[in-house]
C-alpha cells in the first residue's frame, strides 16, 4: 500500500520506485519506541521478494521489538543524480522469526556479522522526491 505524502514541497513516488530505492540500500535507520520516547538506530537491510525487509541489528531494542511485535519503521534517505534529496519509509509489524532460507548473498552479507535478523512485512511504503 502506498500513501501519497501531504507535502505541498515533494512529489510522491511510486510503490515500485520504493522498493528500488530500498534494494539498492545497504544502511537505514530503525523508529521505534523505547521507554515511550521515539528513537532512531542505525541497521543493515536488504529487500527480500518484494514484499518484506531483513534487518541486521545488534540493538537489543530492535531485537525486543520483534520479539514483542511492534510496528516499527524503517527509513532510508539520499540524494539523486539531480541533487535531489530523497526519502523511503517502510512501516509494518518487526517479526523475529528466522529467516528459513538465506537466499542472496546481501542477506548472508548481513547476516554474517553476528546481529540478529528481524524481519519487516512491507505493510505500508511511503516516499518522496524532494525540489
Amino acid at each position: 500500500m502506498a500513501l501519497s505524502n501531504p507535502s505541498l514541497s515533494s512529489v510522491p513516488l511510486t510503490r515500485d520506485e520504493c522498493l528500488r530505492l530500498l534494494d539498492e540500500a545497504d544502511v537505514a535507520r530503525v523508529l521505534l519506541s523505547l521507554g515511550a520516547l521515539p528513537v532512531a538506530l542505525p541497521a543493515r537491510i536488504a529487500l527480500s521478494e518484494r514484499d518484506h525487509l531483513v534487518i541486521s541489528s545488534r540493538e537489543n531494542a530492535v531485537q525486543l521489538a520483534a520479539r514483542r511485535g511492534d510496528v516499527i519503521s524503517v527509513q532510508i534517505d539520499g540524494l539523486d543524480s539531480d541533487d535531489n534529496t530523497w526519502s523511503v519509509m517502510v512501516t509494518g509489524i518487526a517479526g523475529s522469526e528466522p529467516v528459513d532460507v538465506v537466499e542472496t548473498e546481501r542477506i548472508k552479507r548481513i547476516a554474517g556479522r553476528g546481529a540478529a535478523l528481524v524481519t519487516l512485512p512491507i505493510s505500508v511504503v511511503t516516499g518522496q522526491r524532494g525540489h
